[in-house]
């Protein structure tokens, strides 16, 4: 009996990864084996960069609150304290918002927890 090979199935597995590396550079292209080594490299990096977003995100937000608290005399952990205890719980991105479109309405918010 000859040996059955899953042709389709090898043929689409390989069509998949040479797909995913349209675009790239010499042999990543188009040489199955480079191809495959660096697709999944690019996978690696896009699923670390969807949580280094996250962090990058909230350290400009954090950031963009401190300069506009510090314009009123507070730090920013000030602030944050201040508004904790007064229970009024936005968030940051909420608050790098208000800081940067809003500046009066930021300001009124700064005032209300001094």
């Amino acid at each position: 009996m000859p040996r059955s090979v899953n042709a389709v199935a090898s043929k689409a597995r390989r069509k998949k990864v040479l797909k995913n590396a349209k675009g790239f550079y010499g042999k990543r292209k188009n040489v199955y084996t480079v191809a495959k080594n660096i697709v999944e490299k690019g996978q690696t990096y896009s699923y670390v960069g969807r949580k280094l977003k996250k962090r990058e995100y909230r350290q400009l937000w954090i950031a963009r609150i401190n300069a506009a608290v510090r314009q009123e005399g507070l730090s920013y952990s000030q602030f944050m304290d201040k508004l904790h205890k007064s229970g009024n719980d936005i968030n940051r991105k909420i608050l790098a918002d208000l800081a940067m479109n809003e500046p009066l309405a930021f300001k009124a918010l700064v005032d209300s927890v001094k």
